[in-house]
Parts: structure tokens; C-alpha cells; sequence
């Protein structure tokens, strides 16, 4: 079920005694004025019954959602699965902020979303506020912030696992458990996927060298919360993950992998505090084939990236009216390419490259909350002390000699954002609001540093790339005659200056560069009806998107950004004729959108059906039936002058869960 609401707590097996001591594995609670933003809940029911059980695939039920292809991680270069929301779109690096339990998740280098190792069986809900955000780690958020919650002993119980196989002999094994463990609990998580893919290659392009988009990912996460005393929790938390892909010819194959570690102190005392550390270790790799020859002229042969960061936040006590926060945050990064270009007629290499980089944002935030009868007020200020620095490019010939070594030079600078809102309970069943926000996001290294190659098409870096800055008004309503039914409308404007976009600077030849803006205008609609056993969401985007460009850049004025769609929708129709049962189908549009800068590419419009089953059988085991794509629309995901990607065909998944 989505929700535009707020999530209520989880109930808790010991709530009934007072002397109890109770651990959430979460962090603080939402403020009251969480509202005054378009924000939407889905929760674990519809978390772990999507089509695909993916999580892009349950984020995609989301107005204004978006990843940089519809590919999902399946069928897509890792590189290339940045988050958006909002049509604030353009290039692969993500504009929305992603949290697992309050660390950030993106590729300190890429900027991308490791999709394959966020299982959502692993999670309690997930909330997605759209609009630039203000709190922890805010810089980056200026379309907004998806927050992955994990779940606990109360929804997993002692044991959640499942098996399941489609028609093409690919596989899906989850297991999860979360014992208790004293006052506190542990949960275990391992998941593995692999198969031989389906055809993104259409038949007629097929060629000798043309392969299936085989796969194969596994993740593990461990995670453990335990009280220190009866107002503070201890949880630490540890995710690695691995994955790997092959797309469209034989040896393009890409990897992904990282390591993550993190420790947080939540206290929910009068003085209530939120306090977390993290580490990140993650590294990419990836071999670019010729279309024409069909031999390998690039290897990316890794791009290790290590990143640090934390926050402390902490929310004094003010008075029963007010909810105030006061923070800090800060993360370091430092990544480089290691990569080879070969000659496609005699296959031997023709230079070695190395280039990279650091960076580092230390946040400053404040922000209240106050409660004045039927209004709540929010208002928060963010300041951001940025640096660029270590950037480098160098080259050498196959002999070892350099033949370009350039270092660029560091950059730093502060930056201040402010947002601000207001939410009017006119009545029980009416709630008025609005928002007005500024917010940043820095390049990423990749964006400065790194040049890439779709072949025939290649992007070069650009180290001096601006900072994007977004100035975003909107306002909304919220009505909920009763409990059965909830509608959220919400209307808005964002301007993304000097939004970083690949532009087209000649023939098979694009560059990163900063244009005077991004500005997209629209609406986004959200709806809940639940009638007993039946329940129904839906959920739709419909956004004016266009490229404010000049000088050089000209052509693009008025253009839409790659890879936007002007309208997107889903709807869910859920049945649950007794406990343990769902039955529910999925129906999804994508309008069309453009593959490149310059409009001159399409990939239509396309409308898929989803449908998910479980039925229990007999004691904890329960059949799942999954069903992807089931009308086998056609679902174009790159069209480069012709050359052409498909997305997942017809696809049923049969197997087993069992819940303990």
C-alpha cells in the first residue's frame, strides 16, 4: 500500500509492559511538519510484492520516479542506474539523495544507485519526499530523498526465505532472519540471483557476437541494535554485495561491488540524539566492445572508491510546541579510473589511464518545527563548506612514456540553502500545504574526471564543472474523508541551475557540461482506496521539463532533457481474501522520452502489466507466482540513430516462501 501519509510506529511484542525496554532499530521520528512535503510511504505488504522483486521496481509505483534508462539492474550498466525524481534528469549521476537506515548508498565516485544489493526483503517501508532536502547529508537531495528502513523482528519474524525460478531457468534465493536477542535482536540477510538473461538485442540487429544480458549478484547484510539503557540504542550495521553483468556482445562485461559499515546511537531521552558513522569501499569495472568489429576497445578495468562520513544531530528539548533539530554532518571521498583503450584491428593496447580525485562537504543545519493549533510551521537553513581537490588525468603510450599528465586545480567554496513550509489541517479530513526550498549537488568524480564510451558514442569528463543549484516552490492538498480513502494533489515548479547534462559537440561526440538550467513545472497525484479485502493505489507525473540553454549550447534551448518523460502512472489492485494471501496486479505507462540532448532519437511510449500471487499452502510455506511484463509490450530502453536496447520481456517466476 502507498500511503501519503505518515508511517505509524511498529507495534512492539513487549508493549504492554511499561518496564520493558524497547529498541526500534531505527532512527529519531518524523517531525510534525514532515507533511508540509509531497511525501508518499509504501509499506513492507507492497515492499516485497513487486513483479521483478526489485527495489526499482517497487520505487517505479512512485509518482516522478525515475532511473537515468528504464533498464533495470538486470539489463543495465551499473554506471548508468542514477535516481531522480521530478524530471530533474539529464545524465546517469543521481539527483536524489538514497538512505539505508540513515547512511547514504550512491557510488561516492559514480553518483549511481547499487540497485542489486538493496533487497527488499530486507525492508520495513520505504518514504520518498520529493524536493530538495535540508537534514543530514542534504547536499545532493535537490530532487529529493528515498529512505530505506530495514525491518526487524516484528515484520521478518524468526525466519523469512524464499526460492523462485521463470520460464528462462534464472533464479532468486532470499533468506532472512532476526532473532531477539535479549532486549535487543540481530537480523541476517543473504540473497542470490543469476541467469542467462533475456535478448536486449532486437532480432533483426542480431549479429555472431550478440549475447543474452546474462547476470549473476549476491548481497549479504548483517545487522545488530541493542539497548545501552532504557532511552539509548546501539545499532551496527554491515552490507557487501557483488555484481555481475554482460550486455548486448559476447566479453562486455561490467562488475560492481562494495563493502559498507556503519554505527549509530539513536537516544530518545528529553535530550534526544541521532549519531552515525560510516565506510564505504565500492569499485566498477567494465569492457567496451566494438559494434562494428566486435573486439574489445576499452577496458575499465576498475575504479576503487573509499568514502567515510557522519552526522550528529541533536533536538533539545524547546517545549511541547516546537520539534528542533540541530546537526552536522560530513563526507569524504577519493576515487580513481584505471582503464585501457585497445586497437579494434590489431587488439593490442594503445595507452594506459589513470585519473581522479577527492572531495569533501561538511553540513551545518538547523530546523524547527512548530505546532500552532491547525498550522505547522517548518523552516531549516543548511550551510556547506565544498571542496574539489587532487584532480587528475594521465596517460601514457603502450611504452610507458606520458603523453599527458594534467593536474587540475583544487576548488572549494560555501554554500547556503534554506527551505521552508507550512501545513493547514483546515479540517479532519482536509490538509492544505506548501514548500519553498533551495538546494546543491557537486559534480561527481565521474562527471570531472572520467570520460565514457557507449559505443559508437563517446562523453568526455569536464573537471570544471559548477555545482547545481535548485530553487523549487510547490504546494499541495490532502484529502482523507475517511479511512478507506486518502488523495494527495501536488503542483510545482523547480529550477535546476546550471544542471550538469552530456551534450553534443559533434558526431558521436558528447561532453558533460554545465547549462543555464533545468526547469520542470507540473503535477504529481496520489490515491488510496482500501475496501476491506480490497485495496487499489495509483499514482501519476505529469511534468513540463525543458533545458534553458545559451551561446554554444543554443540548440538545447527549450529542449526536454534525455531520458524524461512528460507523463508517467501506475496502478495497483491489491485482494487479500484471508491472511497470508495477495493477489495483485500492477498496471504501468512510461510516456515517450528522448535518448540524446538534441532530440533526434525516440524510445515510445510503453504500458506494462505486472502481477504478483501468494497463496498459502500448508503450515509456514506459501506459493509465490510472479508475472513481469505479461502483455510482452516492447519496451525500448536505448536507441542510438537505430541501434536498439529492449527491456524485460514476458517473464513468470514460480516458487516457494516460507515465513517462520
Amino acid at each position: 500500500m502507498l500511503g501519503t501519509c505518515l508511517a505509524a510506529p511498529p507495534a512492539l511484542a513487549d508493549e504492554a509492559d511499561p518496564s520493558a525496554i524497547l529498541v526500534t532499530g531505527r532512527g529519531l521520528e518524523d517531525g510534525p511538519a514532515t507533511p508540509a512535503y509531497d511525501v508518499t510511504i509504501i509499506d513492507r505488504d507492497a515492499v516485497i510484492a513487486s513483479a521483478s522483486g526489485r527495489i526499482e521496481d517497487v520505487l517505479s509505483s512512485v509518482a516522478g520516479f525515475q532511473l537515468f534508462r528504464r533498464s533495470d539492474s538486470r539489463a543495465a550498466n551499473p554506471s548508468a542506474q542514477g535516481v531522480t525524481l521530478r524530471a530533474l534528469g539529464g545524465n546517469a549521476s543521481s539527483r536524489a539523495l538514497v538512505l539505508l537506515d540513515g547512511v547514504p548508498v550512491a557510488n561516492p565516485f559514480f553518483g549511481y544507485i547499487p540497485l542489486s544489493a538493496l533487497n527488499p526483503d530486507r525492508l520495513a517501508s520505504v518514504r520518498v519526499t520529493r524536493g530538495g532536502g535540508m537534514g543530514a547529508f542534504g547536499t545532493g537531495a535537490v530532487s529529493g530523498t528515498i529512505d530505506l528502513t530495514s525491518a526487524g523482528p516484528d515484520e521478518i519474524g524468526a525466519l523469512q526465505a524464499s526460492a523462485l525460478v521463470d520460464q528462462r531457468g534464472e533464479t532468486q534465493l532470499s533468506a532472512t532472519t532476526a532473532p531477539r536477542l535479549g532486549d535487543g535482536f540481530l537480523t541476517a540477510s543473504v540473497q542470490w540471483d543469476r541467469g542467462k538473461g533475456f535478448w536486449t538485442t532486437p532480432k533483426d540487429q542480431r549479429v555472431p557476437a550478440s549475447v543474452r544480458a546474462r547476470y549473476e549478484s549476491w548481497s549479504g547484510s548483517l545487522r545488530a541494535v541493542a539497548p545501552l539503557n532504557d532511552t539509548v540504542e546501539i545499532q551496527a550495521s554491515g552490507l557487501v554485495y557483488d555484481d555481475e553483468r554482460t550486455l548486448r556482445f559476447d566479453g562486455a562485461d561490467s562488475t560492481s561491488s562494495g563493502q559498507q559499515g556503519s554505527l549509530r546511537l539513536v537516544g530518545r531521552g528529553d535530550w534526544q540524539f541521532d549519531v552515525l558513522g560510516y565506510v564505504q569501499a565500492q569499485d566498477f569495472s567494465n569492457i567496451v566492445i566494438s559494434s562494428s568489429r566486435f573486439t574489445k576497445v576499452l577496458d575499465q578495468a576498475k575504479t576503487p572508491t573509499l568514502a567515510v562520513g557522519g552526522k550528529a544531530e541533536l533536538r533539545p528539548p524547546v517545549g511541547d510546541a516546537h520539534v528542533l533539530r540541530l546537526g552536522a554532518d560530513i563526507r569524504l571521498s577519493q576515487g580513481h579510473l584505471v582503464e585501457t583503450p585497445y586497437s579494434a584491428f590489431s587488439g593490442q593496447a594503445t595507452a594506459f589511464r589513470r585519473a581522479g580525485g577527492d572531495q569533501s562537504d561538511l553540513g551545518l543545519y538547523a530546523e524547527d518545527d512548530w505546532t500552532l493549533g491547525a498550522f505547522v510551521l517548518t523552516a531549516g537553513l543548511r550551510a556547506d563548506r565544498w571542496t574539489i581537490r587532487n584532480g587528475f588525468y594521465r596517460e601514457s603510450n603502450p611504452d610507458g612514456a606520458i603523453s599527458e599528465d594534467t593536474t587540475f586545480a583544487d576548488r572549494s567554496g560555501w554554500n547556503t540553502n534554506v527551505r521552508g513550509g507550512v501545513v493547514w489541517n483546515v479540517t479532519e479530513t482536509v490538509s492544505l500545504r506548501a514548500a519553498a526550498y533551495t538546494g546543491m549537488r557537486l559534480p561527481t568524480l565521474n562527471e570531472l574526471y572520467r570520460p565514457f564510451v557507449v559505443f559508437p558514442v563517446t562523453t568526455q569528463a569536464n573537471a570544471a564543472l559548477k555545482p547545481e543549484k535548485l530553487r523549487g516552490y510547490e504546494a499541495g492538498i490532502e484529502l482523507h474523508p475517511s479511512d478507506a480513502f486518502t488523495l494527495s494533489l501536488t503542483a510545482f515548479d523547480n529550477r535546476l541551475k546550471d544542471a550538469i547534462a552530456n551534450v553534443t559537440i559533434a558526431t558521436n561526440l558528447r561532453q558533460r557540461q554545465n547549462v543555464n538550467a533545468i526547469r520542470a513545472r507540473g503535477i504529481e497525484a496520489s490515491a488510496d482506496l482500501s475496501l476491506g479485502q480490497v485495496s487499489l493505489t495509483g499514482s501519476l507525473a505529469w511534468t513540463d521539463a525543458k533545458v534553458e540553454a545559451s551561446g554554444i549550447q543554443f540548440a538545447l534551448d527549450g529542449m526536454r532533457p534525455s531520458q524524461v518523460p512528460k507523463l508517467a502512472a501506475s496502478a495497483t489492485l491489491a485482494w487479500a481474501p484471508r491472511s497470508g494471501w495477495r493477489l495483485a496486479a500492477t498496471l504501468r505507462h512510461v510516456g515517450m522520452q528522448y535518448e540524446d540532448d538534441l532530440q533526434t532519437d525516440i524510445l515510445p511510449a510503453a504500458t506494462t502489466l505486472d502481477a504478483y500471487a501468494q497463496i498459502p499452502l500448508a503450515g509456514p510455506f506459501s506459493l509465490v507466482l510472479r508475472g513481469e511484463n505479461l502483455t510482452d509490450e516492447t519496451v525500448m530502453t536505448r536507441n542510438q540513430s537505430g541501434s536498439i536496447d529492449l527491456g524485460a520481456p514476458r517473464t513468470v517466476w514460480a516458487g516457494l516462501r516460507i515465513g517462520l
